[in-house]
């Protein structure tokens, strides 16, 4: 199976790697080389807060709503796309507020929660909130069916660990003996002597309506609990569906090709399918040439005996055996694999982009 066709055969691939590795770009090409070589809607979501997308695409600004690239745009850079191609980047505030408005089990909750004083504060930043609505966003553009292929660039690897755990942790907080707690005073009014001496300090400090604010905004989260959990497994089997695969990008670096290789490890563990090894950044082939390596003893040996040109390539040859090596650890781990050499310039427009992807999806 070629890269190409691993793309096709999938309807969702999810981006992951080390931070500074190209990763979003590699997504967006990944995105765009489907656009370009099939027929199929394409959306390219970036979970990463970093804002690299819009610049890999040569756009103003991405937002929470999707945005499709106009037809025009490709015909500008020579590339006429046969698809479509739609980019989104997360905001964790955004998403939220949706999934209340579209979750909340009637108007008069979904209103208490977005009046709530704490959730205004907090939404979108209590722990592994972005994460969780990464998935929230994920599962809403699944169920709405308006794209064939939807290409996930998550952040860097131990985030994207977060990532993968976000649901199952937020469902294991909704059904917590502290969450119990925290609201057992708003439902019930009545609390035990053995707690009044801390509310009475609580309020004190932080003001009497705090404890208060934080008990509604939880019971009145809770009322969404059983929607949290069916979606969060639903995700979880979306994710593990045969037609996901995880694409893990890396540099021929040691550092990076250690996350790479321990991120592997959690998809295996998980039984999450290591579809595609994205190595970023690498000397080009004719670094990994027996004939070139032969021509430049050769030079040396010559009468000059001193040729900085054959020293440099001998150097950067060493260097491509190294680079080669970590490909090979890691690419035994995988289905598919693409080599993108080492490139003069940052990739900054949808031409650059594209070209990238004739690397990845031939």
């Amino acid at each position: 199976m070629s890269v190409a066709s691993l793309v096709a055969d999938r309807d969702l691939v999810v981006v992951c790697g080390p931070g500074g590795v190209g990763k979003t770009t590699v997504a967006a090409a990944i995105g765009l080389g489907a656009a370009l070589r099939s027929d199929r809607r394409v959306l390219v979501l970036t979970v990463d807060p970093a804002r690299r997308l819009a610049q890999a695409l040569g756009l103003d600004a991405v937002g929470n709503a999707e945005t499709e690239i106009a037809s025009a745009r490709f015909a500008e850079v020579g590339r006429p796309a046969r698809g479509s191609l739609a980019v989104a980047m997360l905001d964790t505030k955004a998403g939220w507020d949706d999934v209340i408005r579209t979750h909340a089990p009637d108007p008069a909750t979904r209103d208490a929660i977005l009046a709530n004083t704490l959730y205004q504060n907090i939404a979108g930043r209590f722990i592994q909130s972005h994460d969780y609505v990464a998935m929230e966003r994920l599962h809403q553009l699944r169920s709405q069916g308006s794209y064939d292929l939807i290409v996930v660039d998550t952040p860097p690897t131990r985030h994207a660990i977060d990532f993968l755990e976000a649901p199952a942790r937020m469902a294991e907080f909704f059904s917590s003996r502290l969450l119990r707690w925290l609201t057992a005073p708003y439902r019930s009014r009545a609390m035990g002597l053995a707690a009044k001496p801390f509310m009475l300090v609580a309020d004190r400090v932080l003001g009497a309506d705090f404890l208060a604010d934080i008990a509604e905004f939880f019971v009145l989260f809770q009322s969404l609990y059983d929607g949290f959990v069916e979606r969060s497994h639903e995700v979880a089997q979306v994710l593990a569906d045969d037609r996901t695969t995880f694409a893990v990008v890396a540099t021929p670096d040691a550092p990076a090709c250690r996350e790479a290789a321990f991120f592997l490890d959690e998809l295996r563990q998980r039984d999450l399918e290591a579809g595609l090894l994205v190595m970023n950044r690498m000397l080009p082939a004719p670094f990994r040439s027996t004939q070139g390596v032969a021509a430049a003893r050769a030079m040396l040996e010559g009468p000059a005996r001193d040729h900085p040109l054959a020293d440099q390539y001998l150097q950067r040859r060493d260097r491509a055996r190294r680079e080669q090596h970590r490909f090979s650890a890691l690419a035994a781990r995988v289905q598919e694999t693409a080599r993108v050499p080492e490139l003069v310039e940052d990739l900054v427009d949808l031409g650059g982009v594209a070209s990238l992807g004739d690397h990845l999806v031939r």
